[in-house]
């Protein structure tokens, strides 16, 4: 494993593709698998991370009402004096989603990069994800859906699993008129000049990561791409455990 892989502790990561699914209200869908992930860690109080939003005492509001509905407490980074602190003190870091570049912009420069990858592969501080809170959390935010509104001094992320993540993978339209790349094209585009593997999350599906285990869950099945390599297709409660060991 890649000397930026190493960890002393047992990593938690809970990184779903989104906080919104068709048929579901905010963060529903995930409601049962997220709760026993924060209970089975014995957490009571969740660090929420808004900046990938602008409106950050709203976003927390948003998925704060939620999380005190299960039970658990929320309070926002950006509501505390020492952000980095913050991080070092939290139970949980849960990452919110909205613009990639954005988000990691602002982690680089509030200092929060090497923190929270403290905090997570070190010292097993649960991590939550939601789009482009999960694009963080892997190698690179190279394969996000976004547009780069603002400029991150790099594209390098958290770094917390070894490959990286397209969330809200799309499938072709079938019978559909759009001739433009699909979503696998673009991956396949950023293979051209990379070798992480790209694990495409489908709207309800969730990669849940225990130490050195990696599995599915979910409502829906995700898409492997990998540089060179025929795509493949893995059901919901499919073992990927070897994407760890890139």
């Amino acid at each position: 494993m890649n000397a930026l892989f190493k960890m002393s502790g047992k990593r938690q990561l809970f990184l779903m593709s989104s906080s919104v699914v068709h048929g579901y209200t905010y963060l529903q869908h995930a409601e049962q698998d997220l709760s026993s992930y924060l209970k089975k860690n014995n957490v009571k109080k969740v660090l929420f991370i808004p900046y990938a939003l602008a409106n950050h005492d709203c976003y927390t509001e948003k998925v704060g009402s939620v999380l005190k509905r299960w039970g658990f407490d929320c309070e926002g980074v950006h509501s505390k004096p020492d952000p980095v602190e913050a991080v070092r003190e939290a139970q949980a870091i849960y990452v919110g989603g909205g613009n990639t570049f954005l988000l990691l912009k602002s982690l680089y420069d509030f200092g929060l990069v090497e923190p929270i990858r403290d905090r997570v592969l070190n010292h097993s501080v649960p991590y939550v994800g939601s789009s482009a809170g999960t694009n963080v959390a892997t190698k690179s935010i190279q394969t996000t859906n976004d547009m780069p509104i603002v400029f991150p001094p790099s594209f390098d992320a958290l770094a917390l699993v070894p490959f990286n993540i397209n969330p809200h993978y799309l499938d072709p339209e079938v019978g559909g008129t759009h001739k433009g790349e699909t979503r696998e094209e673009r991956i396949l585009q950023f293979h051209e000049q990379n070798d992480a593997p790209v694990l495409g999350l489908r709207e309800g599906s969730t990669l849940l990561v225990d130490g050195d285990r990696a599995t599915l869950i979910g409502t829906r099945k995700a898409r492997l791409l990998r540089r060179g390599q025929a795509p493949e297709e893995f059901d919901a409660g499919a073992d990927l455990s070897f994407l760890l060991k890139q």
